[in-house]
Protein backbone atom coordinates (compact mmCIF):
# COMPACT_ATOMS: atom_id res chain seq x y z
CA UNK A 1 0.00 0.00 0.00
CA UNK A 2 3.20 2.40 0.90
CA UNK A 3 5.14 3.23 -2.34
CA UNK A 4 8.44 2.49 -1.88
CA UNK A 5 9.85 6.22 -2.30
CA UNK A 6 7.51 7.25 0.74
CA UNK A 7 9.14 4.22 2.55
CA UNK A 8 12.28 5.60 1.21
CA UNK A 9 12.54 9.61 1.90
CA UNK A 10 11.49 8.41 5.67
CA UNK A 11 14.82 6.38 5.79
CA UNK A 12 16.53 9.24 4.38
CA UNK A 13 14.97 11.86 6.72
CA UNK A 14 15.90 9.73 9.56
CA UNK A 15 18.86 9.22 8.57
CA UNK A 16 20.22 13.24 8.37
CA UNK A 17 18.57 13.51 11.74
CA UNK A 18 20.60 10.90 13.04
CA UNK A 19 18.20 8.23 13.69
CA UNK A 20 19.82 5.22 12.77
CA UNK A 21 17.65 2.77 14.48
CA UNK A 22 14.22 4.37 12.86
CA UNK A 23 16.23 4.38 9.44
CA UNK A 24 17.07 1.14 9.88
CA UNK A 25 13.20 0.15 10.36
CA UNK A 26 12.65 1.98 7.40
CA UNK A 27 14.89 -0.20 5.40
CA UNK A 28 13.98 -3.56 6.77
CA UNK A 29 9.94 -2.40 5.94
CA UNK A 30 10.96 -1.74 2.10
CA UNK A 31 12.97 -5.34 2.32
CA UNK A 32 9.73 -7.41 3.43
CA UNK A 33 7.58 -5.60 1.25
CA UNK A 34 9.93 -6.41 -1.84
CA UNK A 35 9.88 -9.69 -0.79
CA UNK A 36 6.30 -10.34 -0.61
CA UNK A 37 5.74 -8.24 -3.65
CA UNK A 38 7.89 -10.97 -5.38
CA UNK A 39 5.23 -13.95 -3.81
CA UNK A 40 2.34 -12.18 -4.89
CA UNK A 41 4.11 -11.73 -8.60
CA UNK A 42 4.53 -15.41 -8.58
CA UNK A 43 1.74 -16.72 -6.99
CA UNK A 44 -0.75 -18.82 -9.89
CA UNK A 45 -3.68 -16.07 -11.36
CA UNK A 46 -6.77 -16.79 -12.61
CA UNK A 47 -7.97 -19.85 -10.29
CA UNK A 48 -5.05 -22.17 -11.06
CA UNK A 49 -5.17 -24.72 -8.54
CA UNK A 50 -2.09 -23.72 -5.90
CA UNK A 51 -3.76 -20.72 -5.92
CA UNK A 52 -5.95 -19.98 -2.66
CA UNK A 53 -4.68 -23.23 -0.72
CA UNK A 54 -3.63 -20.91 2.34
CA UNK A 55 -6.57 -19.33 2.70
CA UNK A 56 -8.64 -23.09 2.17
CA UNK A 57 -6.19 -24.11 5.15
CA UNK A 58 -6.77 -20.86 7.47
CA UNK A 59 -10.74 -21.45 6.80
CA UNK A 60 -10.84 -25.37 7.68
CA UNK A 61 -8.80 -24.08 10.94
CA UNK A 62 -10.82 -21.64 11.78
CA UNK A 63 -13.93 -23.77 11.85
CA UNK A 64 -12.15 -26.29 13.63
CA UNK A 65 -11.53 -24.14 15.93
CA UNK A 66 -14.88 -23.25 16.51
CA UNK A 67 -16.58 -26.74 16.42
CA UNK A 68 -13.45 -27.15 19.47
CA UNK A 69 -14.84 -24.31 21.61
CA UNK A 70 -18.78 -25.34 20.66
CA UNK A 71 -17.80 -28.68 22.23
CA UNK A 72 -16.40 -27.48 25.02
CA UNK A 73 -19.43 -25.78 25.42
CA UNK A 74 -21.68 -28.36 25.83
CA UNK A 75 -19.07 -29.88 28.15
CA UNK A 76 -19.14 -27.03 30.43
CA UNK A 77 -23.15 -26.51 30.27
CA UNK A 78 -23.00 -23.31 28.75
CA UNK A 79 -24.68 -22.30 24.96
CA UNK A 80 -23.21 -23.89 22.49
CA UNK A 81 -23.97 -20.76 19.67
CA UNK A 82 -21.84 -18.54 21.77
CA UNK A 83 -24.01 -16.36 23.50
CA UNK A 84 -25.99 -15.87 20.59
CA UNK A 85 -23.52 -15.40 17.89
CA UNK A 86 -23.86 -16.89 14.52
CA UNK A 87 -22.36 -20.07 13.90
CA UNK A 88 -19.29 -19.85 12.04
CA UNK A 89 -18.92 -21.12 8.08
CA UNK A 90 -17.80 -24.64 7.78
CA UNK A 91 -15.90 -24.26 5.07
CA UNK A 92 -15.76 -28.30 4.59
CA UNK A 93 -19.19 -27.25 2.31
CA UNK A 94 -19.72 -24.38 -0.62
CA UNK A 95 -20.82 -20.86 1.51
CA UNK A 96 -24.05 -19.68 0.66
CA UNK A 97 -23.84 -17.09 -2.42
CA UNK A 98 -23.18 -13.91 -0.66
CA UNK A 99 -21.91 -15.39 2.40
CA UNK A 100 -18.30 -14.24 3.28
CA UNK A 101 -15.72 -16.85 4.32
CA UNK A 102 -13.56 -14.56 6.96
CA UNK A 103 -10.47 -15.97 9.05
CA UNK A 104 -8.37 -13.54 11.32
CA UNK A 105 -5.21 -14.23 12.38
CA UNK A 106 -2.72 -12.74 15.04
CA UNK A 107 0.69 -11.98 13.26
CA UNK A 108 1.27 -10.92 17.20
CA UNK A 109 4.63 -8.64 15.82
CA UNK A 110 6.24 -11.52 13.88
CA UNK A 111 6.72 -12.03 10.16
CA UNK A 112 6.61 -15.67 10.08
CA UNK A 113 3.19 -16.96 8.74
CA UNK A 114 3.81 -20.17 10.91
CA UNK A 115 3.50 -18.51 13.86
CA UNK A 116 0.24 -16.67 12.92
CA UNK A 117 -2.86 -17.67 15.26
CA UNK A 118 -6.73 -17.79 14.66
CA UNK A 119 -8.32 -15.03 17.00
CA UNK A 120 -11.56 -14.53 15.13
CA UNK A 121 -13.55 -16.45 12.33
CA UNK A 122 -16.39 -16.24 10.25
CA UNK A 123 -19.67 -15.63 12.54
CA UNK A 124 -17.79 -15.33 15.42
CA UNK A 125 -18.43 -12.55 17.81
CA UNK A 126 -16.19 -9.29 18.36
CA UNK A 127 -13.22 -9.40 20.15
CA UNK A 128 -11.27 -6.61 22.80
CA UNK A 129 -8.50 -6.17 19.64
CA UNK A 130 -9.57 -3.13 17.60
CA UNK A 131 -7.69 -4.01 14.92
CA UNK A 132 -9.09 -7.76 14.72
CA UNK A 133 -12.61 -6.00 14.37
CA UNK A 134 -11.68 -3.28 11.96
CA UNK A 135 -9.75 -6.27 9.45
CA UNK A 136 -12.85 -8.72 9.88
CA UNK A 137 -15.60 -5.76 9.55
CA UNK A 138 -13.37 -4.43 6.32
CA UNK A 139 -13.08 -7.97 4.43
CA UNK A 140 -16.56 -8.02 5.05
CA UNK A 141 -17.35 -4.62 3.40
CA UNK A 142 -15.11 -5.36 0.22
CA UNK A 143 -16.74 -8.94 0.35
CA UNK A 144 -20.03 -6.89 0.42
CA UNK A 145 -19.20 -4.41 -2.20
CA UNK A 146 -18.28 -6.88 -4.94
CA UNK A 147 -21.25 -9.40 -4.28
CA UNK A 148 -24.42 -6.67 -4.00
CA UNK A 149 -22.76 -4.21 -6.91
CA UNK A 150 -21.31 -6.36 -9.30
CA UNK A 151 -22.34 -9.83 -8.55
CA UNK A 152 -18.67 -10.75 -7.82
CA UNK A 153 -18.83 -14.10 -5.30
CA UNK A 154 -15.65 -13.21 -3.44
CA UNK A 155 -11.69 -12.42 -5.20
CA UNK A 156 -12.14 -15.25 -7.37
CA UNK A 157 -16.06 -15.38 -8.17
CA UNK A 158 -16.19 -18.52 -6.97
CA UNK A 159 -16.16 -17.99 -2.88
CA UNK A 160 -12.57 -17.87 -1.98
CA UNK A 161 -12.41 -17.56 1.95
CA UNK A 162 -10.70 -14.47 3.21
CA UNK A 163 -7.76 -13.99 5.14
CA UNK A 164 -6.35 -11.19 7.02
CA UNK A 165 -3.60 -10.70 9.43
CA UNK A 166 -3.13 -8.27 11.94
CA UNK A 167 0.22 -7.22 13.83
CA UNK A 168 2.08 -7.80 10.86
CA UNK A 169 5.50 -7.56 11.72
CA UNK A 170 7.18 -4.86 14.48
CA UNK A 171 5.86 -1.54 14.07
CA UNK A 172 5.43 -2.51 10.02
CA UNK A 173 4.35 0.33 7.58
CA UNK A 174 2.55 -1.08 5.28
CA UNK A 175 -0.47 -3.35 4.40
CA UNK A 176 -0.08 -5.92 1.30
CA UNK A 177 -2.06 -8.69 0.05
CA UNK A 178 0.31 -11.78 -0.78
CA UNK A 179 -1.82 -13.74 -3.43
CA UNK A 180 -3.76 -15.49 -0.88
CA UNK A 181 -3.94 -13.41 2.62
CA UNK A 182 -4.08 -9.78 3.43
CA UNK A 183 -1.45 -8.63 6.02
CA UNK A 184 -2.11 -5.24 8.14
CA UNK A 185 1.01 -3.67 9.64
CA UNK A 186 0.28 -1.65 13.14
CA UNK A 187 2.12 1.29 11.58
CA UNK A 188 5.02 3.33 13.84
CA UNK A 189 2.60 5.82 15.11
CA UNK A 190 5.14 8.76 14.01
CA UNK A 191 4.35 8.74 10.13
CA UNK A 192 1.11 6.02 10.44
CA UNK A 193 -1.01 4.56 11.98
CA UNK A 194 -2.95 1.47 12.19
CA UNK A 195 -3.58 0.23 8.69
CA UNK A 196 -6.74 -1.67 9.40
CA UNK A 197 -8.97 1.86 10.08
CA UNK A 198 -8.80 2.23 6.51
CA UNK A 199 -11.39 0.84 4.33
CA UNK A 200 -10.04 1.91 1.32
CA UNK A 201 -6.82 0.38 2.14
CA UNK A 202 -8.46 -2.87 2.47
CA UNK A 203 -10.17 -2.20 -0.49
CA UNK A 204 -7.32 -1.15 -2.43
CA UNK A 205 -5.52 -4.41 -1.80
CA UNK A 206 -7.93 -7.31 -1.49
CA UNK A 207 -8.78 -5.83 -5.17
CA UNK A 208 -5.28 -6.59 -6.31
CA UNK A 209 -6.48 -10.23 -5.33
CA UNK A 210 -9.38 -9.85 -7.51
CA UNK A 211 -7.20 -8.50 -10.65
CA UNK A 212 -4.89 -11.76 -9.51
CA UNK A 213 -7.77 -13.93 -10.70
CA UNK A 214 -9.02 -11.91 -13.86
CA UNK A 215 -6.62 -9.54 -15.93
CA UNK A 216 -3.53 -10.10 -14.05
CA UNK A 217 -1.82 -7.26 -15.24
CA UNK A 218 1.75 -7.46 -15.22
CA UNK A 219 3.34 -5.72 -11.79
CA UNK A 220 6.09 -3.48 -14.36
CA UNK A 221 5.65 0.21 -16.19
CA UNK A 222 2.21 1.37 -17.74
CA UNK A 223 0.75 -2.11 -16.53
CA UNK A 224 1.30 -2.15 -13.36
CA UNK A 225 -0.01 1.24 -13.13
CA UNK A 226 -3.00 0.50 -14.09
CA UNK A 227 -2.85 -2.37 -11.59
CA UNK A 228 -2.19 0.07 -8.77
CA UNK A 229 -5.08 2.74 -10.68
CA UNK A 230 -7.62 -0.34 -10.53
CA UNK A 231 -6.78 -1.21 -6.86
CA UNK A 232 -7.34 2.48 -6.19
CA UNK A 233 -10.58 2.49 -7.83
CA UNK A 234 -12.22 0.09 -6.51
CA UNK A 235 -11.12 0.94 -3.18
CA UNK A 236 -12.48 4.37 -3.13
CA UNK A 237 -15.70 2.64 -4.30
CA UNK A 238 -15.85 0.71 -1.91
CA UNK A 239 -15.31 3.30 0.73
CA UNK A 240 -18.11 5.63 -1.38
CA UNK A 241 -20.48 2.89 -1.38
CA UNK A 242 -20.48 1.87 2.66
CA UNK A 243 -20.55 5.52 2.93
CA UNK A 244 -23.42 5.93 0.38
CA UNK A 245 -21.38 9.24 -1.01
CA UNK A 246 -22.20 10.50 -4.45
CA UNK A 247 -19.36 10.89 -6.54
CA UNK A 248 -19.88 14.89 -5.81
CA UNK A 249 -19.23 14.94 -2.24
CA UNK A 250 -16.68 12.11 -2.08
CA UNK A 251 -13.32 13.46 -1.35
CA UNK A 252 -11.33 11.08 -3.24
CA UNK A 253 -8.64 10.17 -0.85
CA UNK A 254 -7.16 7.18 -0.73
CA UNK A 255 -5.32 6.31 2.77
CA UNK A 256 -7.67 9.32 4.18
CA UNK A 257 -6.98 8.89 8.24
CA UNK A 258 -3.91 6.55 7.70
CA UNK A 259 -1.35 9.52 8.51
CA UNK A 260 -0.40 10.12 12.02
CA UNK A 261 -1.08 13.36 13.46
CA UNK A 262 1.31 16.21 12.83
CA UNK A 263 1.87 14.78 9.36
CA UNK A 264 1.65 17.57 6.49
CA UNK A 265 -0.69 15.24 4.20
CA UNK A 266 -4.29 14.55 3.43
CA UNK A 267 -3.55 10.97 2.78
CA UNK A 268 -2.00 8.69 0.17
CA UNK A 269 -3.04 9.54 -2.82
CA UNK A 270 -5.55 12.21 -3.99
CA UNK A 271 -7.13 10.70 -7.36
CA UNK A 272 -9.41 13.95 -8.64
CA UNK A 273 -5.62 16.01 -7.62
CA UNK A 274 -2.80 13.87 -8.14
CA UNK A 275 0.39 15.13 -6.76
CA UNK A 276 -1.41 17.20 -3.98
CA UNK A 277 -1.77 14.40 -1.22
CA UNK A 278 1.40 15.30 0.72
CA UNK A 279 4.38 17.45 1.24
CA UNK A 280 5.89 16.67 3.95
CA UNK A 281 9.21 16.82 5.92
CA UNK A 282 9.70 13.14 6.41
CA UNK A 283 7.66 11.83 3.41
CA UNK A 284 8.63 14.27 0.74
CA UNK A 285 6.18 15.50 -1.68
CA UNK A 286 3.62 13.74 -3.51
CA UNK A 287 5.06 12.91 -7.20
CA UNK A 288 1.86 11.54 -9.05
CA UNK A 289 1.74 13.59 -12.32
CA UNK A 290 -2.31 14.43 -13.28
CA UNK A 291 -1.67 13.70 -16.78
CA UNK A 292 0.54 12.51 -19.74
CA UNK A 293 2.62 15.59 -20.06
CA UNK A 294 4.12 15.18 -16.80
CA UNK A 295 4.63 11.19 -17.12
CA UNK A 296 6.94 10.01 -14.98
CA UNK A 297 9.80 7.46 -16.80
CA UNK A 298 11.58 5.68 -13.91
CA UNK A 299 13.24 2.31 -13.16
CA UNK A 300 11.93 3.01 -9.49
CA UNK A 301 9.00 1.31 -8.09
CA UNK A 302 8.60 -1.18 -10.72
CA UNK A 303 8.90 1.79 -13.42
CA UNK A 304 6.59 3.82 -11.36
CA UNK A 305 3.75 1.95 -10.55
CA UNK A 306 2.28 3.94 -7.66
CA UNK A 307 3.24 7.20 -9.49
CA UNK A 308 2.11 6.55 -13.08
CA UNK A 309 -1.37 5.35 -11.43
CA UNK A 310 -2.20 8.90 -11.01
CA UNK A 311 -2.75 9.64 -14.51
CA UNK A 312 -5.51 6.90 -15.02
CA UNK A 313 -6.90 7.55 -11.31
CA UNK A 314 -7.67 11.25 -12.55
CA UNK A 315 -9.57 9.92 -15.24
CA UNK A 316 -12.04 8.05 -13.76
CA UNK A 317 -12.82 10.76 -10.73
CA UNK A 318 -13.29 13.15 -13.53
CA UNK A 319 -15.73 10.48 -15.36
CA UNK A 320 -17.55 10.00 -12.01
CA UNK A 321 -17.61 13.94 -10.77
CA UNK A 322 -18.64 14.52 -14.61
CA UNK A 323 -21.90 12.14 -14.42
CA UNK A 324 -22.64 12.55 -11.14
CA UNK A 325 -24.57 10.09 -8.89
CA UNK A 326 -22.68 7.21 -7.52
CA UNK A 327 -19.96 6.54 -9.06
CA UNK A 328 -20.39 2.42 -8.51
CA UNK A 329 -23.22 2.79 -11.11
CA UNK A 330 -21.84 4.87 -13.36
CA UNK A 331 -18.27 4.59 -14.21
CA UNK A 332 -17.72 1.72 -12.16
CA UNK A 333 -19.71 -0.33 -13.98
CA UNK A 334 -17.29 0.33 -16.95
CA UNK A 335 -13.92 -0.35 -15.56
CA UNK A 336 -15.14 -3.55 -13.65
CA UNK A 337 -15.97 -4.99 -17.29
CA UNK A 338 -12.96 -4.02 -18.42
CA UNK A 339 -11.25 -5.63 -15.71
CA UNK A 340 -13.10 -9.06 -15.89
CA UNK A 341 -14.15 -9.64 -19.42
CA UNK A 342 -10.97 -11.40 -20.44
CA UNK A 343 -9.77 -9.03 -23.36
CA UNK A 344 -6.71 -6.97 -21.83
CA UNK A 345 -3.36 -8.48 -22.39
CA UNK A 346 -1.77 -9.07 -19.00
CA UNK A 347 0.98 -6.41 -20.50
CA UNK A 348 -1.73 -3.76 -21.08
CA UNK A 349 -0.71 0.07 -21.50
CA UNK A 350 -2.57 3.29 -20.65
CA UNK A 351 -3.80 3.76 -24.34
CA UNK A 352 -5.30 0.24 -24.84
CA UNK A 353 -6.93 0.37 -21.23
CA UNK A 354 -8.29 4.11 -22.25
CA UNK A 355 -9.25 2.67 -25.32
CA UNK A 356 -11.06 -0.43 -23.46
CA UNK A 357 -13.12 1.66 -20.89
CA UNK A 358 -13.57 4.07 -23.74
CA UNK A 359 -15.58 1.57 -26.12
CA UNK A 360 -17.14 -0.39 -22.67
CA UNK A 361 -18.47 2.95 -21.88
CA UNK A 362 -20.17 3.60 -25.66
CA UNK A 363 -22.39 0.07 -24.94
CA UNK A 364 -23.78 1.90 -22.12
CA UNK A 365 -25.24 5.20 -22.99
CA UNK A 366 -23.93 8.41 -25.00
CA UNK A 367 -24.17 10.44 -21.63
CA UNK A 368 -21.23 7.51 -20.03
CA UNK A 369 -19.27 7.19 -23.10
CA UNK A 370 -18.98 11.63 -23.70
CA UNK A 371 -17.63 11.63 -19.58
CA UNK A 372 -15.09 8.72 -20.26
CA UNK A 373 -14.26 10.02 -23.51
CA UNK A 374 -13.64 13.31 -22.24
CA UNK A 375 -11.76 12.07 -19.07
CA UNK A 376 -9.05 10.41 -21.06
CA UNK A 377 -8.62 13.74 -23.68
CA UNK A 378 -8.34 15.56 -20.21
CA UNK A 379 -5.46 13.44 -18.94
CA UNK A 380 -3.88 13.37 -22.18
CA UNK A 381 -4.70 9.67 -23.91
Amino acid sequence: MIPPHMIKAIEQHAEAHGDHERAAQARATLAVTHAHREQRRHTPPRGDAGCGVLAELRAFEAWVLAELAKLVDLITGQDGDGGGSPAPTDPGTPSQPGTPNRSILDGEGDEDSADDTLVRAEGAPAVTDASVNNAYDGLGDVFGYYEQVHGRDSLDGKGLPLVGVVHYGQAYDNAFWDGQAMRFGDGDGQVFGDFTGCLDVIGHELTHGVTQYTANLDYQGQSGALNEHISDVFGILVKQYRAGQAAADADWLIGEGLLAEGVKGRALRDMLHPGTAYDDPQLGVDPQPADMAHYVDTAEDDGGVHINSGIPNRAFALAATALGGHAWETVGPVWYSVLTGGHLPTSCDFAAFAAATRTAAAAVSPEVAAAVDQAWTTVGL
